[in-house]
């Protein structure tokens, strides 16, 4: 596991700051990369990484690679995201399990659908109450230690010339 994370993402993470990109933009590409990857519509988030990569500058290939890396995360945040969207409009709680999605089948798919557009919009509310916080956390979070890492390679590398 040490050898996947340091090639997969501590890697890259280096060489973005030997690069030149700021430790507070892989701060950000990576809090909005997980915080929209998690986004509760599937085959949306790649398109939101991307529009946000392009218009706050941000890496593309660091926050999609965020984006893909909590794909495990968006699928299990699904449900709570549609009950905590119920639970702030007050709406029944729709029947997530085979056995009811199958009986919805059966009495029609138009209805399904509208169900599921229903808790598809109490996703996205439940998504939108949690995202900012969960953003700011994140860009916090990663902050200082990319800071660190980003000064000891510019002393590795001012030592290096000497």
């Amino acid at each position: 596991m040490t050898g996947l994370f340091k090639r997969k993402i501590l890697h890259p993470v280096i060489d973005l700051l030997k690069q030149g990109v700021t430790p507070e933009k892989i701060s950000l590409s990576i809090a909005l990369g997980g915080t929209f990857g998690c986004f509760p519509v599937i085959g949306a988030t790649s398109l939101l990484c991307g529009l946000l990569s392009y218009f706050l500058r941000l890496n593309m290939i660091a926050i999609q690679a965020i984006n893909y890396a909590v794909y495990p995360v968006q699928i299990l945040m699904l449900v709570p995201f549609v009950r905590l969207g119920e639970y702030v409009t007050g709406s029944e709680n729709f029947p997530i399990s085979p056995n009811a999605i199958l009986s919805m089948l059966k009495e029609g798919i138009l209805q399904t659908i509208v169900y599921f557009w229903s808790a598809t919009l109490h996703a996205i509310l439940g998504w939108t109450i949690i995202a900012l916080p969960a953003a700011i956390f994140g860009y916090f979070l990663f902050l200082p230690v990319l800071r660190k890492t980003a000064q000891k390679y510019r002393n590795l590398k001012g030592n290096s010339k000497s």
